[in-house]
Formats: structure tokens, C-alpha cells, sequence
């Protein structure tokens, strides 16, 4: 594959990946509302669970529409990768400027929590696409 065609390639993944991922925010303000708004937990354990919700509903649509073309695998296997990059950075990430946006300038949670989202966005795109989605090549 040509140096052109694969940037086009990477660049209508990355768009895929943020379709999917628009549609996560939305999956996950709501159970951050929920949590929070609904049910009065604590900020920080709405936002764990929130963004957990959203890591499972990516996952699914992520092998579904993103990374479709490339050839099955174990998905549980993938599931395991997904968690420990995706949700790993999405949790910690979240939770640690969640702590800092909310507690220390004083945001709004849902405004807090979008920012916290853009921030791990590029990040779970590279660990998904080189770790977790990676294409395999042939001996």
C-alpha cells in the first residue's frame, strides 16, 4: 500500500473511530447523569462507572464499523487489550482531571467530563489501531 493511500486510510479510520466515539460520549454523559443527577452519587464513582459503559459500548462498535476490515480474532482476547489500553486510560484519565476540573477549577462535571474525553481521545485511538485492532501481516 502506497504512503498516500494509507494516510487516507488512517484518516477515514480516525473518522470512524470518532463516530463511534461521538456516540460513546453520548452513552456516557448519560450514565454520568444518571449516577450523579439521578441516583446522587459521588462524581468520581459515576464518572468510573460512566466511562466503563462507554469503554463496552465502543468496544462492540469498534469491531463492528472501525475495524471491521481487519481479520477476526479472539474477541474476547481483544476485549482484554481494549480494557487494558482503552479503559485504562479512559478511567485513570478521566478520574485524575475529572478530580482536577470538578474539585480544583471548579467545572461544571458534565463540562469537566467532555474535556476529559477529547483529552484521551487521541491516545485510545493509537493503542487501539497499533495494539488492540493491529493488523497482522503475513510470514
Amino acid at each position: 500500500m502506497n504512503r498516500r493511500s494509507l494516510k487516507f486510510q488512517t484518516l477515514a479510520r480516525w473518522a470512524k473511530f470518532n463516530v463511534v466515539g461521538g456516540f460513546g460520549v453520548g452513552v456516557q454523559l448519560a450514565a454520568l447523569w444518571l449516577c450523579k443527577s439521578g441516583l446522587h452519587w459521588h462524581y468520581l464513582v459515576a464518572t468510573g462507572l460512566a466511562v466503563e459503559a462507554a469503554v463496552v459500548h465502543n468496544f462492540i462498535w469498534h469491531v463492528r464499523f472501525t475495524w471491521r476490515d481487519r481479520p477476526p480474532q479472539n474477541n474476547f482476547a481483544r476485549f482484554l487489550k481494549f480494557q487494558i489500553t482503552n479503559g485504562l486510560v479512559s478511567v485513570a484519565g478521566n478520574l485524575l482531571l475529572m478530580e482536577a476540573l470538578v474539585s480544583g477549577v471548579r467545572l461544571n462535571y458534565l463540562l469537566a467530563n467532555c474535556l476529559t474525553i477529547a483529552t484521551c481521545s487521541l491516545l485510545n485511538f493509537v493503542a487501539s489501531d497499533k495494539f488492540v485492532f493491529r493488523q497482522r501481516t503475513c510470514p
